[in-house]
């Protein structure tokens, strides 16, 4: 493993570098100092294949006496790493042997030096220059980049050089501030301790890459053809000709001075870097009398310090600490900023200007040129109207019969009731009469004084929307049609102009406000119904009702253990007092079989179950004859697909997917088979309807209502890559409001729910590995890495999570990878974690949850376990049988049974209630983050009584802790929108990959 660094040389190249972690630590020579780790540079060029000049430079490292500290991206050798290094860490200066590299011609080689194939791990200064390689091309692509001359080794020369002013200024300062410490550690000056600065070398090598990528562009394109120039003329097209070529300028020398230094005046005004800036500020006539811009001068440094030109003219401002004549700048800058805004040539004319008064169409110039003098380095205040949305759009109202409330009790709709609309121009937030329209398409001027609010107005959409109204007005359209227009962005193309809002009054109305649990009438619990609902759940069961009276499909997403079973069967219950109904279809995970059973027996034991699982289930006639006489059949996703087309033949009202995330694969069999089922009504329940991906939400919600959110295709478009790739907050709230009104969602952390449940504490537990593990774990990662260059497609895809699955086994216990049947003490350092844990707890008489993805691991520990602790252990697995898993539970439960529970996490994440536990442990991780708080949620749900402490072992410096971070990036994807797989791994590049597995120092224990 290479570990690549560079740094910006005071000759004006960048010098690549590397260590070499297979060199073993050695006292470096006392008398010439070199580098004990360095590659040498010939080495170096075989691997990085880049044209550049071996050389040795001295370089500034943190050093202890013998050698220096090893860089973060350096990895060892764990039994390396076990040495105990030696002396204080002081700044020493080291011989190392570089590459020495033009900075333009670097740029072009960094994509790759960033990802190459060979075991190459580029150091934050090589990312660095990575990032000021970027803004330099943004430079260029703006047009932010001035001419100049400069004095070199061969003579004057022509470079390109960047314009920073405003942003651009900023993003150079943050740029600054972050300099690696190694991109400036050459020590240019003899026996002085001290890199370069900072500022010195972002400048050099932002000028140098803006040169390059300038010149790249220009390639081939002279100016001017030569010996056609005479006298200062020849100068300047030498001059423009090296701009594009070989930068030497052959010229005279005076000439090519007396054009410098008129270049340098030029440039320093465009550029405008001064310590102090004119700024043009519009006052609207509600500011002023009239329309009228006022000039100041600003502090750059200080943008707080705002003076007024009458102030300046006075000789009263506070400019002086930044500048000696500031009347003269604000008249300069005042020149220069006419040149872009020619109106100003009339302030001008007053030989101390502190404004000049405008006409609306003044106005509406100096806003359109306001950008321009942005971009140019002038401060440009607008008043607050102009940066707010004012454009014109269309609003659609609706008006349909009932209210929510009343529909919730008595009305049948749904997506094909029609509906009366009405089409309406708006303006901004403003929704415009007919007498209003009329006065504006009079308008000649675009700005317009609206109900006292200046709005920009474009007559062009003015019109296409007035044409709109005359075609379209209003008339029927059906509530389908409003849900899905509800959703669209407001730029689809679909209308001549934006489409703005969607609302009304009326049932329909109430849904898309997103408000309708907010305003429904909590129901009373119904007859037959033997549990008292909180009210929450009382909320939930209106809320379901009222979907259930239009025919719309529901999906329930509260957190796990706030009791959507229970507001699932009390809807049962109240359905069923309407005769003649058919049965209600469930689906569920074979896990949770059972304790719908029981639940049911519990809650609703008037409703009559019949489940439909086992080799000895029903088929046919005696199927159809069963399901007649019950209001509950259950059954599995694997026999749901399995005998689709026999439960397609019957009738059912209702089909109810819980933990519906089992069909968040539309393209899956088991999402296919229940999609294909008839039903008037259908519920999905799930406490994580977002994992990884929108698509997931897609494949719920067309189950749910066929056709609400429109193909995969379209919804990819419209939400998914808007949303995932780019984090686009408005697809997101319009993807939010188009679901809303059919997703329902309450979190633990509900101000109204939050009282009826403890604390939850969450914990990273970091581990260190063992010796045996680290070396194991290496041998896996060498493995990978020789096999994966081979590999492509399935293969690698199957390579990448053979590893995931063996470095996991690595990090839990080296007798679980190997298999072997091998002692359990004393070789993992999460075993210990988990025996200090587990002391703990039991001594304070409290009970554990322990899960693992791994059935093997589990089985390995129970007896171990068992007998490091005199206790029985429980352990639940995808094996064990319906009656023994139940007893478990109950077992656990009753309070007087083990108090360590062993659960794979498939077959004991979901579906159970372990309240009797106040402790999760999840020895391995799944990687996401949904699956692992379902887990959690056994414990940490309603019953609850004490504070739940949950925590995640995590080993240190392996891909655990790499993966770790990626998680908590994941949860943002599903609060973003509504509130198991490791598939997503096998997608990382070959260098992403290296990245994750690679192990860091700091993972080996003593």
């Amino acid at each position: 493993m290479l570990a690549l660094h560079c740094l910006a040389t005071a000759a004006g190249e960048v010098a690549l570098w590397a260590e070499d972690s297979e060199l073993p630590p050695r006292r470096a020579s006392r008398t010439a100092r070199a580098h004990p780790f360095a590659v040498p540079s010939d080495v170096l060029t075989d691997r990085l294949g880049v044209a550049a000049k071996a050389r040795t430079l001295p370089v500034l490292l943190p050093s202890r006496p013998a050698a220096p500290v090893d860089s973060p991206e350096l990895v060892r050798d764990p039994m390396v790493i076990l040495a105990k290094p030696r002396g204080e860490v002081t700044l020493r200066p080291w011989q190392v042997p570089v590459l020495g590299c033009e900075p333009a011609a670097l740029a072009a080689e960094l994509p790759r030096l960033l990802d190459l194939d060979d075991d190459i791990r580029p150091g934050a200064s090589v990312r660095f220059v990575a990032t000021v390689a970027a803004l330099a091309e943004d430079l260029v692509d703006r047009g932010r980049v001035l001419p100049a001359i400069v004095t070199e080794a061969d003579g004057p020369a022509a470079r390109w050089r960047p314009v920073l002013s405003g942003a651009d200024a900023a993003r150079f300062a943050r740029l600054r501030d972050s300099v690696p410490p190694v991109a400036r550690a050459e020590q240019f000056e003899p026996d002085l301790l001290d890199g370069r600065d900072a500022d010195d070398v972002l400048r050099q090598l932002l000028d140098a890459m803006v040169d390059g990528v300038a010149r790249s562009r220009l390639a081939d394109s002279p100016v001017a053809p030569p010996g056609s120039y005479r006298a200062i003329e020849e100068a300047s097209g030498a001059f423009l000709n090296a701009l594009t070529g070989d930068p030497h300028i052959d010229a005279d020398s005076s000439l090519v001075d007396l054009l410098s230094r008129q270049l340098d005046t030029w440039r320093s005004g465009a550029a405008h870097q001064n310590p102090v800036r004119t700024c043009l500020r519009l006052k609207s006539p509600e500011q002023a009398e009239q329309w009228e811009v006022e000039f100041l001068l600003q502090a750059a440094d200080d943008p707080s310090v705002l003076v007024p030109a009458a102030q300046v003219w006075n000789g009263e401002s506070v400019l002086h600490r930044w500048v000696t004549r500031p009347q003269e700048l604000l008249i300069a800058d005042l020149a220069k900023a006419a040149r872009i805004f020619p109106d100003l040539d009339t302030a001008l004319r007053d030989s101390r200007p502190i404004g000049m008064k405008l006409d609306t169409e003044g106005a509406h110039r100096f806003l359109s040129h306001a950008p321009a003098l942005d971009q140019a380095g002038f401060g440009v205040l607008l008043p607050t109207w102009w940066r707010q949305s004012s454009g014109i759009g269309l609003r659609l109202t609706t008006a349909s019969r009932g209210t929510a409330g009343t529909v919730s009790r008595n009305t049948m709709l749904g997506k094909d009731e029609l509906v009366d609309y009405r089409w309406d121009l708006a303006l901004g937030d403003l929704t415009l009469s007919e007498h209003e329209l009329k006065e504006l398409a009079a308008a000649k001027v675009p700005l317009v004084k609206v109900r006292g609010q200046w709005m920009h107005l474009d007559q062009r959409r003015l019109a296409a929307g007035l044409a709109f109204l005359e075609r379209s007005g209003s008339g029927q359209m059906s509530a389908g049609e409003v849900i899905d227009l509800a959703g669209m962005p407001p730029d689809d193309g679909e209308f001549p102009v934006p489409l703005l809002d969607v609302g009304g009054t009326g049932w329909l109305a109430d849904l898309l406000g997103g408000s309708v649990e907010a305003t429904l009438d909590p129901v009373d619990t119904p007859a037959g119904f033997t549990a008292e609902l909180r009210p929450y759940q009382r909320r939930g069961l209106a809320w379901l009702t009222f979907l259930d009276r239009l025919g719309l499909g529901a999906c329930l997403a509260d957190d796990m253990g706030l009791g959507k079973t229970v507001q699932l069967l009390a809807l049962e219950v109240a359905a069923r007092a309407t005769p003649g109904r058919a049965p209600t279809l469930l689906v569920c995970p074979m896990s949770v079989v059972g304790n719908w059973q029981r639940e049911a027996e519990k809650f609703a034991p008037d409703l009559r179950v019949h489940v439909h699982h086992g080799a000895d289930r029903m088929s046919g006639p005696e199927l159809a004859a069963a399901v007649e006489g019950t209001d509950l059949v259950i059954t599995t996703y694997a026999l749901a697909a399995r005998d689709t087309a026999e439960l397609a033949e019957l009738t059912w009202d209702r089909i109810v997917l819980d933990e519906a995330q089992n069909i968040k694969n539309s393209a899956s069999r088991q999402a296919q088979a229940v999609r294909s089922l008839p039903a008037r009504h259908r519920i999905a329940l799930t406490g994580t309807p977002v994992e990884n991906r929108l698509a997931e939400l897609w494949s719920i919600m067309d189950f749910a209502n066929p056709g609400l959110l429109g193909p995969l295709s379209r919804f990819r478009a419209r939400y998914a890559v808007p949303v995932e790739r780019y984090g686009d907050e408005d697809a997101a709230a319009r993807l939010r409001r188009i679901t809303g009104p059919f997703v329902l969602r309450r979190v633990k952390t509900d101000p109204a729910i939050i009282d009826d449940l403890p604390d939850k504490i969450e914990m990273k537990q970091l581990c260190n590995l063992t010796t045996e593990q680290a070396t194991l774990y290496r041998a896996v990662v060498d493995d990978m890495l020789g096999k994966i260059e081979e590999s492509e497609g399935v293969q690698r895809k199957g390579l990448v999570l053979a590893t995931m699955t063996k470095l996991k086994q690595v990090c839990n216990h080296p007798a679980q990878f190997l298999g072997d049947g091998s002692r359990i003490a004393g070789r993992s350092g999460k075993l210990a974690r988990l025996e200090d844990i587990l002391e703990e707890a039991l001594a304070e008489g409290d009970r554990a949850l322990c899960f693992t993805q791994f059935a093997s691991y589990g089985a390995m520990l129970v007896p171990y376990l068992a007998a490091r602790f005199d206790t029985d252990v429980l352990f639940l697995h995808g094996g064990t049988p319906k009656k023994q898993r139940d007893a478990m539970v109950e077992r656990f439960q009753s309070g007087d049974g083990p108090s360590i529970f062993l659960l794979s996490l498939k077959a004991g994440g979901t579906g159970l209630t372990l309240t009797a536990a106040n402790h999760v442990i999840h020895l391995d991780r799944w990687w996401n983050p949904a699956v692992e708080d379902q887990a959690t949620d056994r414990a940490f749900r309603i019953g609850q009584r004490r504070d739940v402490q949950v925590r995640k072992f995590v080993c240190i410096g392996t891909l655990e802790e790499r993966i770790d971070k990626m998680i908590e990036q994941k949860k943002a994807l599903a609060q973003l929108v509504v509130g198991a797989g490791e598939d997503w791994l096998t997608e990382l590049s070959t260098a992403e990959l290296r990245e994750l597995v690679t192990l860091s120092a700091e993972a080996v224990g003593e």
